[in-house]
């Protein structure tokens, strides 16, 4: 990654034939999908979200943890975390929480969208530095930063799968959920997420 990135980065990901797109439908929950919930859960929801984008901060900063609390942890809704980077910020945190633990990467997700002001900047230099710091503190030495932001695999396979979620079903903007195969578009509150939560629940 370079500096390149960030003026051609929409162009590169619109461009399907640059990279292979998965074929297997976006709805299967794959090995490396970062999971929280149970397996068996009667409704799972995807989202796909870009970390430098604010109504996806908002998300995960008021109303995720309602979700956990209510309808996740008590084994109603298996939540899938997607990426959909907008641009070189995004993508950098993106590939960072691939890089950590799953078993800590719930808290770090959530650490870089309520520090999301401090990292989503401008100027290239400026994210790597502040993000590294914040990933120096939960443990991550430099070594495996550089590593980690220098692994192409793991870039190109990020840009695979918003390719594929914009072949499948259109996906154009952040945050989108995909509710048990139904695309749910834009930012919801708690009382909206219930409503459609509860009446799938119902049926």
């Amino acid at each position: 990654m370079n500096n390149i990135l960030t003026s051609i980065f929409i162009l590169v990901i619109s461009l399907s034939y640059s990279i292979k797109a998965n074929e297997t439908s976006i709805l299967e929950v794959k090995d490396n999908d970062f999971v929280i919930g149970e397996k068996d859960a009667p409704i799972t929801i995807i989202e796909y979200a870009s970390m430098s984008c604010s109504h996806c901060a908002s998300f995960h900063n008021t109303t995720l943890n309602d979700i956990k609390t209510e309808y996740i942890d008590t084994g109603k809704v298996r939540f899938v975390f997607r990426d959909f980077p907008f641009n070189y910020p995004a993508l950098l945190g993106s590939m960072m929480m691939r890089c950590i633990p799953n078993e800590v990467r719930y808290d770090y997700m959530n650490a870089l969208y309520m520090l999301q002001k401090s990292w989503v900047v401008t100027e290239n230099a400026k994210t790597l530095q502040e993000l590294y710091k914040i990933m120096q503190s939960g443990g991550m030495t430099k070594e495996e930063f550089d590593a980690c932001y220098s692994n192409q695999d793991l870039e190109n396979e990020i840009l695979e799968n918003v390719i594929a979620a914009q072949k499948e079903f259109n996906i154009r903007s952040t945050p989108s959920f995909l509710v048990n195969g139904v695309l749910v578009e834009g930012n919801k509150n708690i009382k909206e997420f219930r409503q459609i939560i509860d009446k799938i629940l119902s049926e």
